[in-house]
């Protein structure tokens, strides 16, 4: 036995070719590990943007829509909703709204929107995060005897104007805020996209 000749060739081939074979067991292994950190289709579905229809909002009128599993509020406002806009600055938080983070540049004016009529903002209160009502009218409510139309919270009684702008002297502590969003037609809306990146 110790004088069989060892067969170097056939040694090296055996050698190549365990190290081939163990290299793609180990790719084949890696492979699925390394593709499992990449998000899921559902979760990319969940952050992309999301393409709404608003020809069938009339005026007055306030439809939820989902993003990133967020509820987006979308108001077609009246012409007197906006006219209620410039008397309530003495009694809003942020009326000019200065806080770059609740609104884009396009959003950063009195009616914090695109287009005048239109109000595109995330529907959650920015104290706790439960949802505020929709309560457009322009008429005393129990909550506010001079109440000029907005959003009102149920969880902690937070006030917003038709513009998302939060009252002063409520828990919440900034105004609703802007998602990015842009026209794509008159009749659509896209959230998640702003006008200078939608192309």
């Amino acid at each position: 036995m110790a004088n069989e000749v060892v067969d170097q060739g056939r040694r090296r081939f055996l050698t190549a070719t365990t190290a081939v074979v163990g290299g793609v067991g180990v790719v084949a292994a890696v492979v699925p590990f390394i593709k499992s950190w990449e998000p899921s289709a559902r979760a990319k579905a969940a952050g992309a943007p999301v393409t709404v229809d608003i020809s069938a909002i009339e005026a007055g009128q306030k439809v939820t829509f989902a993003w990133r599993s967020l509820p987006v509020f979308v108001v077609n406002r009246t012409k007197e909703q906006l006219a209620q806009l410039q008397g309530l600055e003495p009694r809003l938080l942020d009326p000019k709204s200065t806080d770059p983070d609740q609104q884009p540049k396009y959003a950063q004016n009195e009616a914090r929107s695109i287009k005048p009529e239109w109000l595109v903002v995330i529907g959650l209160c920015t104290h706790l995060g439960c949802v505020p009502d929709f309560v457009p009218d322009i008429k005393p409510e129990p909550f506010d005897a001079n109440w000029k139309g907005g959003f009102y919270c149920p969880c902690h009684k937070s006030r917003y104007d038709i513009a998302g702008r939060v009252f002063s002297g409520v828990p919440a502590p900034k105004n609703l805020p802007v998602p990015p969003y842009h026209f794509v037609d008159d009749t659509h809306i896209q959230i998640g996209v702003d006008p200078q990146e939608a192309g």
